[in-house]
């Protein structure tokens, strides 16, 4: 592809070409079919589409993250890959200490956002606060408080979001604030 000109960006079996028009584009995706066909094998026809992130709503997946316009994201995927993740260490009956569970929860965040914190800043704060709001249940649990579910009003109060980043718990919106300025 290089030979031909085009620039390729590639991850194991995953591809993205980059091209200036969508003729180049054609051209390019024609090549491609024909080299892999020649080696036997054969393009995925949902993963393989030409797109325009010029245009409005055009958008495209790769390694995880969703390309739009000139920005990236997580893919929604990701997104609820990770929610499940916290989920199955922040249940309400967890009997572990606050710390242990935050210690515990911090190697999942960290982990995740050493891998998309090239994404949209916007990506970051819902997350962060649905995580606190998670740990604040296991807290309002352990009170014995009549209502179950997720935390409200007054928890963010008796909680505040003080309280739980001097226990140490991994701050995505923050990290990413510093990653940017840095870079």
């Amino acid at each position: 592809m290089t030979e031909a000109g085009y620039r390729m960006i590639r991850y194991a079996d995953d591809f993205v070409i980059l091209c200036q028009d969508e003729a180049q584009a054609q051209a390019a995706l024609a090549l491609v079919k024909r080299l892999i066909e020649q080696k036997g094998l054969f393009l995925h026809p949902d993963k393989t589409k030409i797109v325009d992130l010029s245009e409005r709503g055009e958008a495209f997946d790769f390694l995880g993250y969703r390309f739009y316009r000139y920005t990236r994201w997580p893919r929604k995927k990701s997104i609820s890959k990770l929610r499940d993740a916290i989920r199955d260490k922040t249940g309400r009956s967890n009997g572990h200490s606050l710390e242990a569970i935050i210690l515990d929860v911090n190697r999942t965040l960290v982990g995740w956002f050493e891998y998309f914190k090239h994404a949209g800043k916007q990506t970051f704060p819902p997350i962060d606060g649905w995580v606190r709001r998670r740990l604040r249940g296991i807290l309002r649990k352990r009170l014995k408080r009549k209502r179950g579910g997720i935390s409200r009003g007054y928890d963010h109060i008796k909680w505040p979001n003080k309280f739980f980043h001097v226990r140490g718990l991994f701050n995505l919106e923050s990290a990413h604030r510093r990653s940017f300025q840095s870079s």
